[in-house]
């Protein structure tokens, strides 16, 4: 069923230290699905992971290319995937996500857009909150499948 646990983020500042703290426990294999209304706080979650892994602090939104690579220090891949514009789950074919979430670490966004392809080892991480102002607050509800029930306390 899932392990989880929710954290308060009281602001835009509180985003990027989980997605710090996140970083610290991704390793190759990891998959990692963000969800949340559009300024939820997924695209800044993702962004804090990559430059906590590969030193990009600007990283840029894979809303129209629809997935961005980047290369970690340790050599190992982070790929961001936004998914939003993903009509149809046979549309995923061309873009490698499932070998992908065997050998890279995975941030992706609108993972609804996967269908019957979510890997069974992931962890989910719901955004919400009363408006999607970052600096008011919001909560991460933070769950983990597979492997990643025992590792979401790490977390």
């Amino acid at each position: 069923m899932g392990s989880s646990h929710t954290h308060h983020l009281d602001g835009l500042e509180a985003t990027r230290r989980l997605g710090a703290r996140l970083a610290a426990v991704l390793a190759p294999g990891d998959a990692v699905l963000l969800t949340g209304d559009l300024g939820a706080g997924k695209t800044t979650l993702a962004r804090a992971v990559i430059a906590q892994l590969c030193g990009i602090e600007e990283a840029p939104s894979p809303t129209y290319t629809l997935v961005q690579v980047y290369d970690t220090d340790a050599g190992d891949e982070v790929w961001h995937a936004d998914l939003y514009r993903i009509e149809d789950p046979s549309e995923l074919d061309e873009l490698g996500l499932d070998d992908a979430f065997d050998s890279a670490i995975c941030l992706v966004e609108w993972p609804d857009r996967l269908g019957d392809r979510l890997p069974p080892d992931r962890l989910e991480i719901l955004l919400s909150g009363e408006n999607t102002d970052l600096e008011s607050g919001r909560k991460a509800r933070i769950t983990g499948y597979g492997r990643w029930e025992e590792r979401v306390d790490d977390i």
